[in-house]
């Protein structure tokens, strides 16, 4: 069967990047709770048991794919873990800003682990979708806190993330490797969190809700896709694409929750959008294995 063009994955990546920026409502929700690893634990567990039916009987795992799945779900859990846990000492804006750092880290991830040198198109796009992160996110100012240090160790452990998917998983079945992956984040975020943080509090309505929305949409859908769409792009432009989850959010803020955008950060989300179509407007039409 003919692969898909670099453009539908790509519109694969943008549809990932508007499911995770609805995502950040349901994070915020566990953060009021006290909830971190618990609340990981339990999303990214029910995502890998919604998964497991959709694996054909027939599926024989290679040796290799063991290998990169427990190591993509370790850095799940680094990213998600940090994520979720710098909420607690840090604002949302600031979150959502500092977490989109990896569009910087990804390329030189690329560089300094597989030689892949980045195009000067590459790190303008990356500047530009860092530069409206951060006029979206704070509105130009950032007040630094502890839980910023946090945001931004996850945002390596996204980007090393995306590196992964894009040079190893693409060699192996989507789903099968999306439900490994999930399993392994899951029961290292339960493994801190039964010892942490309090397991009565995953059974409160508004988190058992929230765990619902973020287990099938945000993971189960979102990382699955990401993890078939990166088999036709590279690592570079699926990060730019994703910066698109601050405009996401935002957007999805301010029609659920009535929150409103000042000119500048106006012109962030013109800067991200940019940014994130510049690999349509800078290659050929291509895919890559």
């Amino acid at each position: 069967m003919p692969q898909p063009s670099r453009l539908k994955a790509d519109l694969l990546l943008v549809l990932v990047a508007l499911i995770w920026g609805s995502a950040f409502i349901a994070q915020s929700i566990a953060t009021k709770t006290g909830l971190a690893f618990l609340h990981n634990g339990a999303s990214f567990v029910i995502a890998s048991l919604v998964l497991l039916p959709l694996i054909k009987r027939s599926t024989v795992l290679p040796k290799g794919q063991w290998k990169w799945m427990l190591i993509a779900g370790f850095l799940l859990f680094g990213g998600s873990a940090l994520q979720q846990y710098g909420l607690f000492y840090t604002k949302v804006a600031n979150a959502s800003f500092l977490t989109t750092i990896y569009v910087i880290f990804t390329p030189f991830l690329l560089w300094v682990l597989y030689g892949d040198k980045a195009r000067k198109l590459d790190l303008l796009a990356a500047l530009l979708a860092l530069t409206g992160a951060f006029l979206l996110s704070t509105g130009g100012t950032i007040e630094w806190q502890l839980g910023d240090l946090l945001e931004i160790l996850g945002a390596l452990f996204w980007g090393f993330h995306l590196v992964l998917i894009a040079k190893h998983a693409s060699n192996f079945d989507s789903i099968s490797f999306a439900c490994g992956q999930f399993m392994v984040c899951g029961l290292l975020n339960f493994g801190v969190g039964f010892f942490t943080e309090n397991v009565h509090a995953l059974f409160l309505p508004a988190v058992i809700g929230a765990t619902f929305y973020r287990a099938l949409f945000s993971i189960g859908i979102g990382y699955t896709l990401q993890v078939w769409a990166q088999k036709f792009t590279s690592a570079t432009d699926a990060s730019l694409i994703f910066s698109l989850e601050a405009v996401f959010a935002a957007v999805i803020a301010w029609l659920l929750l009535g929150e409103t955008l000042a000119v500048v950060q106006i012109v962030g989300c013109a800067l991200i959008l940019v940014a994130a179509f510049f690999p349509q407007l800078s290659r050929p039409a291509e895919t890559h294995s």
